[in-house]
This record gives C-alpha cells, structure tokens and sequence, in this order.
C-alpha cells in the first residue's frame, strides 16, 4: 500500500538492476478521493497505479479488492495474501509501515495497520503447505525478510540517489489522488 511514498525509488533501483518486482495491493482505493463516488474512484486509482508502477518498472499490479478504509487482518487478507506469495514466490516482501503511530506523531491509517499484521502472517501461512490448501500454489519458504517503508526504528536502507526522481515521477502520476 502506498508504495509511491517513499519506497518507488527503491523499487526503480531494484527493477534498474535487473530484480522482478511485483505490486499486490490489499484494496482498489475506492474510498480514497471524498469528491468521487467509489466505483469511479476505483477506476481512476487502479489506473493511476498502474502507470505509477510501470515508472518505476513494475509491470505486474494485482488489486485483492478488499474494502478501502475497512482492512482488516482477517483470514481471508491472509489467506489472499498467502496466495499471492505462493503465486509469485518472492524473496523479500515491501509494504509500509504499520505500527500505531507515523514516527513524528499522526496516527497511522488503519489499512497500514492491518495490512502488516497480515502479511507477516501470511509469508509464514504460505510457507505451511496444510493452510489455504485450496488458495492455489504449492507452499512457498522462500521468503527472506519483510521491509516496511516509513518504519519508526529503520534497520536497512536503500541508497536511492540515482532514482529518487524516478519515485516522484511515480508518485506524480496519481494526480487525481493527490
């Protein structure tokens, strides 16, 4: 969620030197622009992030189509995130930070929130080939590590110098969003 904020340079330097790189995303953000009505706010958001993705070179973009505003870590996020990894076998997983608070004060959204939760349980859900036996795919270890974007207490960074303006180019093109 919200890969545009911070983590599209690092992505465009990934995808520059070569790494696949995959976008899943929780919801389609129908609830993300008040002056739309949530089916055309839809549209608008899944096309914005598709060329937002493909700045940075990534050409896969899956939405889940879980409710905007309303994600909960429920088994069915497991379930379909666990899915999505089995699916596409990563390495590492980026998301965004999902604690309580941004570091500075503001309350994180309550989608960051629950997303974190779930995708920590569903890189060790597809790993474990007796749950979501009929989520699709064999079970998937593979998984090295989880980096969050934003997070309070960084442990790994990335040097974007090089691709800092390809990440706002990226950001630049939810327009309608912003």
């Amino acid at each position: 969620d919200d890969l545009e904020y911070g983590g599209a340079s690092a992505i465009a330097r990934w995808t520059g030197q070569g790494k696949w790189v995959g976008y899943v995303l929780a919801t389609v953000g129908e609830a993300g622009i008040d002056a739309l009505p949530p089916d055309e706010a839809a549209r608008l958001r899944q096309d914005e992030e598709r060329r937002s993705a493909a700045v940075v070179g990534v050409d896969t973009v899956e939405f889940l189509g879980h409710p905007d505003g309303l994600v909960e870590p429920s088994i069915a996020l497991r379930r379909d995130l666990a899915a999505a990894i089995r699916r596409h076998r990563p390495d590492v997983l980026v998301s965004i930070h999902f604690g309580d608070r941004w570091p500075g004060g503001p309350v994180n959204h309550a989608d960051h929130r629950a997303l974190g939760i779930a995708l920590l349980d569903a890189a060790r859900d597809a790993a474990n080939r007796w749950i979501f036996t009929g989520a699709g795919g064999d079970a998937w270890s593979g998984v090295r590590f989880a980096l969050f974007n934003g997070a309070s207490v960084p442990t790994h960074y990335v040097d974007v110098t090089d691709t800092l303006d390809v990440g706002v180019a990226s950001l630049r093109e939810h327009a309608v969003y912003l």
